[in-house]
Protein backbone atom coordinates (compact mmCIF):
# COMPACT_ATOMS: atom_id res chain seq x y z
CA UNK A 1 0.00 0.00 0.00
CA UNK A 2 1.37 3.39 -1.22
CA UNK A 3 1.80 6.22 1.60
CA UNK A 4 -0.70 8.69 0.00
CA UNK A 5 -3.67 5.11 -0.66
CA UNK A 6 -2.80 4.61 3.28
CA UNK A 7 -3.51 8.64 4.20
CA UNK A 8 -6.72 8.58 2.09
CA UNK A 9 -7.70 5.12 4.05
CA UNK A 10 -6.57 6.39 6.72
CA UNK A 11 -8.57 10.27 6.72
CA UNK A 12 -11.84 8.79 5.18
CA UNK A 13 -12.25 6.01 8.62
CA UNK A 14 -11.51 8.29 10.87
CA UNK A 15 -14.15 10.88 9.63
CA UNK A 16 -16.28 7.67 9.86
CA UNK A 17 -16.75 7.13 5.82
CA UNK A 18 -18.71 3.80 5.87
CA UNK A 19 -17.77 1.06 3.06
CA UNK A 20 -14.33 2.17 2.52
CA UNK A 21 -13.29 0.03 -0.56
CA UNK A 22 -9.79 0.36 -2.67
CA UNK A 23 -9.78 -1.16 -6.20
CA UNK A 24 -6.20 -1.75 -7.35
CA UNK A 25 -6.32 -0.82 -10.94
CA UNK A 26 -3.34 -2.31 -12.04
CA UNK A 27 -3.74 -4.12 -15.27
CA UNK A 28 -7.09 -2.65 -15.98
CA UNK A 29 -6.61 1.27 -15.99
CA UNK A 30 -3.60 3.63 -17.03
CA UNK A 31 -5.85 6.58 -15.47
CA UNK A 32 -4.52 5.96 -11.44
CA UNK A 33 -3.09 3.33 -9.40
CA UNK A 34 -6.45 2.65 -7.24
CA UNK A 35 -9.65 4.01 -6.69
CA UNK A 36 -11.21 4.34 -3.85
CA UNK A 37 -14.54 4.35 -2.94
CA UNK A 38 -16.39 5.16 0.22
CA UNK A 39 -19.70 6.30 1.62
CA UNK A 40 -20.80 9.03 3.50
CA UNK A 41 -24.08 8.83 6.00
CA UNK A 42 -25.45 11.98 4.54
CA UNK A 43 -24.60 14.68 1.91
CA UNK A 44 -23.37 16.96 4.58
CA UNK A 45 -21.43 14.10 5.68
CA UNK A 46 -19.88 13.19 2.05
CA UNK A 47 -19.01 17.25 1.83
CA UNK A 48 -17.35 16.83 5.39
CA UNK A 49 -15.14 13.65 4.13
CA UNK A 50 -14.48 15.87 0.88
CA UNK A 51 -13.02 18.89 3.03
CA UNK A 52 -11.42 16.23 5.66
CA UNK A 53 -9.24 14.29 2.68
CA UNK A 54 -8.44 17.87 1.05
CA UNK A 55 -6.91 18.96 4.43
CA UNK A 56 -5.12 15.97 4.54
CA UNK A 57 -3.95 15.98 0.78
CA UNK A 58 -2.63 19.36 1.63
CA UNK A 59 -0.38 18.17 4.69
CA UNK A 60 1.59 16.00 2.12
CA UNK A 61 1.82 19.03 0.18
CA UNK A 62 -0.54 17.92 -2.81
CA UNK A 63 -2.26 20.61 -3.28
CA UNK A 64 -4.58 22.63 -6.02
CA UNK A 65 -6.53 19.47 -6.44
CA UNK A 66 -9.93 20.54 -6.93
CA UNK A 67 -13.08 18.24 -6.11
CA UNK A 68 -15.47 17.90 -8.97
CA UNK A 69 -19.41 16.65 -7.60
CA UNK A 70 -23.01 16.82 -8.22
CA UNK A 71 -25.20 19.39 -6.78
CA UNK A 72 -26.25 18.84 -3.25
CA UNK A 73 -23.12 16.90 -2.48
CA UNK A 74 -24.29 13.35 -3.33
CA UNK A 75 -21.61 12.37 -5.19
CA UNK A 76 -17.78 14.10 -5.29
CA UNK A 77 -14.69 13.24 -7.00
CA UNK A 78 -11.27 13.90 -5.88
CA UNK A 79 -8.49 13.20 -8.52
CA UNK A 80 -5.16 13.03 -6.12
CA UNK A 81 -2.74 11.79 -8.55
CA UNK A 82 -2.07 8.35 -8.16
CA UNK A 83 -5.50 7.75 -6.85
CA UNK A 84 -8.83 8.76 -7.41
CA UNK A 85 -11.55 8.65 -4.75
CA UNK A 86 -15.21 8.70 -4.81
CA UNK A 87 -17.20 9.78 -2.17
CA UNK A 88 -20.98 8.88 -2.31
CA UNK A 89 -24.23 9.28 -0.42
CA UNK A 90 -25.53 5.51 0.35
CA UNK A 91 -28.38 6.10 -2.60
CA UNK A 92 -25.84 7.33 -5.00
CA UNK A 93 -23.67 4.48 -4.65
CA UNK A 94 -26.13 1.94 -4.94
CA UNK A 95 -27.38 3.29 -8.19
CA UNK A 96 -23.94 3.74 -9.63
CA UNK A 97 -22.29 0.61 -8.29
CA UNK A 98 -19.01 1.68 -9.12
CA UNK A 99 -17.42 -0.99 -6.76
CA UNK A 100 -19.04 -4.17 -8.71
CA UNK A 101 -17.90 -2.58 -12.49
CA UNK A 102 -14.58 -1.38 -11.50
CA UNK A 103 -13.99 -4.93 -10.17
CA UNK A 104 -15.22 -7.04 -13.04
CA UNK A 105 -13.19 -4.86 -15.61
CA UNK A 106 -10.67 -8.19 -16.61
CA UNK A 107 -7.42 -7.17 -16.59
CA UNK A 108 -5.35 -6.14 -19.98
Amino acid sequence: MTELLKTITETLDSAKAEDINAISLAGKSDMADYLVIASGTSSRHVNALARQLLDALATMNIKGIKPEGSRGDEWVVIDALDVIVHLFSPEMRTFYNLDQMWQDIPLR
